[in-house]
């Protein structure tokens, strides 16, 4: 178990608001049923809210669980805040190849609030990371008794502690009267390792009515190795647009998304000047089923080593 903070390690602060405070053995000790379901060494890499948890910081976690592996352990959870849970989980998913359970989880409410979620979480997570049934799945989200893929799961609410759903597919399975039981398996993605270290910075665009693409003029400027555009709809632009998004698709790879919360982004359907037949025509590559925040990720990760335009598409091909 390791831990990296985030709501279900904070205590209030002097100053008011709550602040990580408790490391994975506390977070174990005060769950004793947990010694009822595995051995457990617990460790805390990092103590922080998960909006300052970076790539770096995975791909550091994804280390530690391939040496922890390779060492005997059978599975693996990681504990952190569910801000940005969705993310850790679709990087940790790519990073780690291992059929070995990863199963990562969080909580809505902290430490000391009545109703706290984080000691069932905790032992669900446990409980599924112990499961033959969760092997070859790769990374699993598990909150509130569900249990979702990495590649789907995102964040729908700011306050439930129901607040996370897989508008694709749905929980793949649920943790029920202390066992997990899955409705789904699905086959893994191919992962792309922790040898080449973190990805370099990715640009995220989402679009907006009346957008006219200025913005995207400045990216390769900034420093930014690619980006990708959340496109409206099944991944469209204004046609005023299109051009720009030629253009830099011409300096840097661009993946072309979808703002919306779920579907895939289509690739024959709209051929009029910025839908996807047009964009796609002047470079762009489609994420397939990825939402924008896992596509970003997915791009970085593949334009590592120096990855160019056929190495991202190589990457995204299996999501479309």
């Amino acid at each position: 178990m390791l831990s990296l903070g985030g709501t279900i390690t904070m205590v209030p602060q002097a100053g008011g608001g709550i602040t990580p405070k408790l490391g994975a053995a506390e977070l174990v000790a005060s769950v004793p049923e947990l010694a009822t379901v595995a051995e457990i060494e617990a460790d805390s890499p990092a103590r922080l809210p998960s909006p300052s948890l970076t790539p770096d910081h995975l791909v550091a976690v994804a280390r530690r669980i391939e040496d922890a592996f390779a060492a005997g352990a059978d599975g693996a959870v990681v504990i952190q805040g569910t801000d940005t849970i969705e993310e850790s989980a679709f990087l940790l998913d790519v990073l780690v190849a291992s059929d070995k359970p990863v199963v990562i989880t969080g909580a809505m409410r902290g430490a000391d609030a009545p109703g706290a979620d984080g000691p069932a979480n905790l032992l669900a997570a446990a409980r599924v990371a112990a499961s033959p049934e969760a092997r070859g799945l790769g990374t699993l989200a598990v909150l509130n008794y569900d249990i979702h893929a990495a590649r789907f799961v995102q964040k729908s609410h700011t306050t439930l502690p129901s607040a996370f759903a897989s508008p694709m597919v749905g929980p793949i399975g649920a943790v029920a009267e202390g066992r997990p039981i899955f409705f789904a398996r699905l086959a893994r993605m191919p992962c792309l390792g922790t040898a080449a270290g973190p990805p370099p910075p990715v640009a995220l665009i989402r679009w907006a009515m009346g957008d006219d693409g200025r913005l995207l003029g400045a990216l390769p400027r900034r420093g930014y190795a690619g980006a990708v555009i959340e496109g409206m709809g099944a991944g469209h632009v204004p046609a005023v647009a299109a051009e720009a998004v030629g253009t830099l698709a011409a300096r840097m790879p661009v993946v072309l998304a979808s703002r919306s919360v779920a579907g895939p982004v289509f690739t024959k359907t709209y051929g009029y000047p910025g839908g996807e037949i047009d964009l796609l025509r002047r470079g762009a590559i489609p994420a397939g089923t990825l939402s924008g925040l896992k596509a970003r990720l997915l791009l970085g990760l593949a334009l590592r080593d120096d990855g160019g335009r056929a190495a991202a598409e190589a990457a995204f091909a299996p999501y479309r």
